[in-house]
């Protein structure tokens, strides 16, 4: 995956979250490696029209440190199991990523090879959910 080039102007004014979670603990028992993680993507994203924030509890305890990728009109995205100081690379390679694609979707194969077995939950955009004749229909790549 190649890093996209400067945003257009319709990703420019679409907002851009990536929510981190300040709870998780790392290995070690005093260790919250969330804000580590805010301050690294921050860092790296800065002008590229991601808001990067921390949320006091994301109930992904079981696969910490989690984070999520949100914006209007796209998948959301939840990883885990995530390790700062390794995924921050592959987080921001994706956050790129997610930016460029006008629905958020990407298939696991298009993610960094470091994320694939992270990511959690792909949840489709609220807006592509829908019903047809009261049956609801499955969302793929190919219909949304």
């Amino acid at each position: 995956m190649e890093s996209s080039g400067p945003m257009e102007t319709g990703q420019a004014r679409q907002r851009h979250r990536i929510l981190v979670c300040t709870s998780c603990k790392g290995e070690k028992p005093d260790c919250r490696p969330g804000q580590a993680l805010i301050e690294d993507l921050r860092a790296a994203l800065t002008g590229e029209g991601f808001e990067v924030t921390g949320v006091a509890c994301m109930a992904g305890c079981g696969n910490p440190c989690t984070l999520a990728f949100q914006a209007e009109d796209k998948a959301f995205y939840l990883f885990g199991r995530l390790d700062p100081a390794r995924d921050a690379p592959g987080l921001v390679e994706f956050a790129r990523l997610y930016r460029a694609r006008a629905d958020g979707w990407s298939n696991s194969t298009e993610r960094p090879a470091s994320l694939r077995s992270k990511t959690l939950a792909r949840i489709p955009a609220f807006t592509a959910l829908r019903e047809e004749k009261d049956e609801p229909v499955f969302l793929t790549a190919a219909n949304s």
